[in-house]
C-alpha cells in the first residue's frame, strides 16, 4: 500500500502510544492498550554504528521487564538494533548480562511478550526478540547473531563484496526467519496489527514445558546425525582443582557433563570449552543436558566456560544460530526456577552473547584467575569500530563492569602450560 506507515508508526498507532517520559538514548518507554486493556510498550531504534544497547538503554529495560513481570502485564517491544554499544566495552556487556536475567525472569513469571523488529536485529538484539514467543518482521529486517561486518570478516570478505551479500541477504531475511520458525511472520505494509498483537500475547501454558517443546524442534534444523559420537571421560586440570575432593566428567563436541564435590557438596555442572567459536549443533548439545536436569534438578548447578564467542558463519545463520543459544538461556533459567542454584565459573575465554546466556540465569559468577571476558573477540570489535581494543582487563574491571562476581585462583593461569 504506497503511502502506508512503516512498521513502527504503524504499532505507536494500533496502541494509541503515550510516551512515559524523555528518550533515554536509544530507548523510549511508554504505554499503550489494545482492545482496551492497557500494556507496557518500548521502542529500541538504532542511532550509532556500534550498537544500540548501552548502559541506558539495558538499566531502563531491565526496568521494565520487572515491572511487567511483577505487574502481570503485557509487554510490546519494537527493536531496530545492530546489537550491545560495542563502544562501551564490558560495562555493555555487565548492563546486558542484568537486562537479559530480568527478561528471562519476566519469561519464567509467565509475562506476555511480543517483539516487532525494524531494519537491524542483530547480536543482543536478536537474543532479546526470541524472548517473545511471536515476533514480527519488517520485510526490509535482517535478523542474526552476528552483523554482516561479522560475518564477512568470518568468510575472509567484505560486507561490501556482492556474492557475499546476496548469500548474507537470503540468510539473514525476513523471509529467511518466517520460514525457519511458524513464530516469525512477515508484516505487508498497511496490515492492521491488532490480530497479530492478540496471537503474540495470548497466554502460552506452563513455560518450562513450552520451553522444552521449542527446544526439541530445533533439532529437526540440525544434520540428522548432529548427535553423533560417544561422551568420553575427561580430566582437566582446573576442574580436579576446582574439585579437590572428586569430580566425574564426560565430554562429547565440546560439552562437559559431571558432578564433583566440593566444601561438602555434591553439584553437578554441565560446560562449553574448546578453541572454536559455538556453533548451532554444540549450543543444542549444551542446553539438551540442561533440559535432562531441569525435570528434576540438582541444588547445585555449576555451569563452566571457556569459549571465546559465538561462530560467525552463514551455515549457523541460516538455520537460526540466535535460537540456539538463547535456548541454553532458556534451559538453565528453567533449572534456576525448579530450584537449582546456578552459578557460572568462566576457566578460560568467555564473550559476547555466549557469555550472556550462561550469566544472566547464574546467581553468581567467578572467574579463573587469568579468564579473558570480552564483549566480542578483536577481530569482530575491529570489524565494527574499525579500531581493536587489545588492552587485557583486569579483575576489578570485570567486577567494576558486573560482568564477574568473584575470582578463584587455581595455581595456574588457564591456556598456559
Amino acid at each position: 500500500m504506497t503511502g502506508a506507515p512503516p512498521l513502527a508508526d504503524a504499532l505507536r498507532e494500533t496502541l494509541a502510544f503515550e510516551p512515559l517520559g524523555e528518550r533515554a538514548g536509544n530507548i523510549l518507554i511508554g504505554r499503550g492498550t489494545l482492545d482496551g486493556r492497557p500494556l507496557r510498550a518500548a521502542f529500541v531504534e538504532n542511532r550509532v554504528a556500534s550498537g544500540s544497547l548501552g548502559m541506558v538503554e539495558c538499566e531502563r529495560l531491565a526496568a521494565l521487564f520487572a515491572i511487567c513481570a511483577r505487574e502481570r502485564s503485557a509487554l510490546v517491544l519494537f527493536l531496530d538494533s545492530a546489537g550491545a554499544k560495542v563502544s562501551e566495552g564490558l560495562a555493555a556487556l555487565g548492563a546486558f548480562r542484568r537486562l537479559y536475567r530480568a527478561g528471562l525472569d519476566a519469561v519464567v513469571a509467565r509475562t506476555p511478550i511480543a517483539v516487532l523488529l525494524g531494519r537491524n536485529c542483530f547480536g543482543g538484539s536478536s537474543m532479546l526478540a526470541h524472548l517473545a514467543s511471536q515476533r514480527l518482521f519488517d520485510a526490509t529486517t535482517h535478523l542474526a547473531m552476528s552483523g554482516p561486518s561479522i560475518l564477512a570478516a568470518g568468510a575472509g570478505t567484505t560486507a561490501l563484496d556482492e556474492m557475499f551479500r546476496a548469500m548474507a541477504d537470503a540468510a539473514l531475511s525476513s523471509g529467511a526467519r518466517a520460514k525457519a520458525s511458524s513464530a516469525n511472520r512477515v508484516w505487508s505494509a498497511g496490515e492492521d496489527l491488532r490480530p497479530w498483537l492478540r496471537e503474540a500475547l495470548a497466554p502460552r501454558g506452563d513455560p518450562a514445558a513450552v520451553l522444552q517443546l521449542r527446544h526439541e524442534g530445533l533439532a529437526a534444523r540440525l544434520a540428522p546425525d548432529f548427535a553423533h559420537g560417544t561422551a568420553e571421560g575427561v580430566h582437566r586440570r582446573d576442574l580436579g582443582k576446582l574439585y579437590a575432593q572428586g569430580y566425574e566428567a564426560r565430554e562429547r563436541q565440546g560439552v562437559i557433563v559431571g558432578t564433583g564435590r566440593r566444601d561438602g557438596f555434591e553439584e553437578a555442572f554441565v560446560g562449553v570449552v574448546g578453541k572454536s567459536p559455538l556453533g548451532a549443533q554444540r549450543a543444542w548439545l549444551f542446553a539438551d543436558a540442561v533440559w535432562l536436569l531441569a525435570g528434576k534438578p540438582p541444588a547445585r548447578l555449576e555451569v563452566f566456560l571457556d569459549c571465546a564467542t559465538h561462530a560467525a558463519r552463514l551455515d549457523d545463520e541460516r538455520i537460526v544460530l540466535t535460537e540456539f543459544i538463547v535456548d541454553m538461556a532458556f534451559a538453565l533459567a528453567a533449572a534456576a526456577a525448579a530450584g537449582a542454584r546456578v552459578g557460572l565459573t568462566v576457566l578460560g575465554k568467555a564473550g559476547g552473547g555466549v557469555y550472556v546466556a550462561l550469566a544472566a540465569p547464574a546467581a553468581r559468577v567467578t572467574s579463573v584467575y587469568g579468564a579473558d571476558i570480552q564483549v566480542l573477540p578483536g577481530a569482530a570489535v575491529a570489524a565494527i569500530l574499525g579500531e581493536s581494543r587489545d588492552e587485557a582487563p583486569s579483575f576489578a574491571d570485570y567486577r567494576s563492569a558486573g560482568v564477574a562476581d568473584d575470582e578463584v585462583k587455581l595455581g595456574f593461569v588457564p591456556g598456559r602450560p
